[in-house]
């Protein structure tokens, strides 16, 4: 009997690291520094309402999944048949474009630490996570893989903002009282954390493990908030190491803003732990993008469950071979960030119609807080999406 809740509790710490390692990535990276140097210590302000509107989704979303035992694409089929397909395609097709920058980013933090070129880098990437994927036990893999990686992203640059000798006063000041509020920004970095294939890696992952039903409800909710307090941990902490060099008026690299803040912050070694925290951020990514997509198809047909491995090898390659045709610009992160905005309203949409299907879900009411909350998010972050596009 005792066996079981330590299962339990490393199946959610799997399940918080990979939401927390799939969010971030090389566009996490590129998007905090990006919108630090534009907002300054004011960022502070969106990455808390964001934080808020993250916790939001992700308990909707594990909470439903996990209590009907079903993945989300079979939800959206038991509402409508062939909603699950569309929803399916919809989240594939995010999950590609964020992999295509993904396995970019592990080439280029290669590049970094070893000197070797981006492409052979982000093959190597690449077979690393083909052996997480082909071992026996591949979930206890890629828990294990996740979880490391992410603490030692949230160390290393934790060294450069303290080294960095941010403003702290005034970023505590602005996190409750901004000088500006970007709704692009909010939009952007929701889009970025819980958008598309992201809302649904540690749901799925739980599901994977067997963590499902009302007697696992309390795990399942400090999993969810496990998983967005880890990101927002991380981006606080790189927000923080940006703006120590914002203030000083020093000019950050639009190709690559982030590599500029660990060189500017901590000389070469900062440069050299920027390109370990790139290669850990992308190809913790690259193994949750991967994951999660394919357990979004696997469900359709026999035949991709019963290869599932293959399926999510031949996912990993299609990303590399698209990698090397179309590169990893700066301002294709931001906009990915900025349409995943767009797929998450959907996604949610989708989930809270779930929740009120008691042939769905038989024996679990859903939270009303969590069910305004939920609706408020569809309807605030739609609206940002649109007046975004549109301006």
């Amino acid at each position: 009997m005792a066996s079981k809740p330590s299962k339990t509790s490393t199946a959610i710490a799997g399940a918080a690291f990979l939401m927390a390692t799939s969010a971030i990535g090389p566009g996490f990276l590129t998007q905090t520094t990006f919108f630090t140097q534009q907002l300054g210590a004011a960022f502070a302000f969106v990455i808390v309402i964001t934080i808020l509107i993250d916790i939001a989704v992700q308990l909707n979303i594990w909470r439903i999944i996990t209590m009907s035992g079903m993945r989300a694409q079979d939800l959206a089929n038991q509402l409508l048949p062939g909603l699950g397909y569309v929803l399916a395609a919809m989240i594939v097709f995010g999950a590609i474009a964020f992999n295509i920058g993904n396995v970019a980013g592990a080439g280029l933090g290669l590049q970094v630490c070893t000197g070797i070129p981006t492409p052979i880098g982000a093959a190597i990437s690449a077979a690393i996570a083909f052996i997480i994927f082909w071992q026996k036990d591949a979930g206890h893999a890629m828990d294990v893989f996740t979880k490391y990686m992410g603490l030692i992203m949230i160390a290393l640059t934790c060294y450069v903002a303290f080294v960095g000798h941010p403003p702290l006063v005034d970023a505590l000041v602005q996190m409750v009282w901004p000088h500006k509020i970007s709704t692009l920004a909010i939009v952007t970095i929701v889009g970025g954390t819980v958008g598309g294939y992201i809302s649904f890696a540690g749901a799925h992952r739980l599901l994977e493990a067997g963590v499902t039903g009302k007697s696992k409800l309390i795990e399942v909710n400090k999993g969810a908030i496990t998983g967005i307090v880890l990101t927002g941990i991380m981006r606080f902490v790189l927000f923080l190491a940006a703006l120590g060099v914002v203030v000083q008026g020093r000019y950050l690299d639009s190709g690559n803003p982030a590599a500029a803040v660990f060189k500017i912050s901590a000389g070469q070694l900062g440069y050299f732990f920027f390109g370990i925290v790139m290669w850990a951020a992308s190809v913790t990514s690259v193994i949750g993008a991967s994951f999660t997509a394919i357990s979004f198809i696997k469900t359709l047909h026999p035949a991709i469950a019963a290869k599932e491995k293959i399926w999510v090898s031949g996912f990993i390659i299609l990303s590399t071979a698209l990698f090397e045709w179309v590169g990893q610009p700066v301002k294709v992160l931001v906009w990915a960030g900025t349409v995943n905005g767009f797929i998450l309203p959907l996604a949610l949409f989708i989930i809270l119609i779930a929740a009120f299907k008691q042939s769905i879900i038989p024996h679990y009411k859903h939270a009303l807080w969590l069910q305004v909350v939920g609706w408020m998010v569809v309807i605030t972050m739609l609206w940002m999406a649109v007046k975004n596009l549109i301006s």
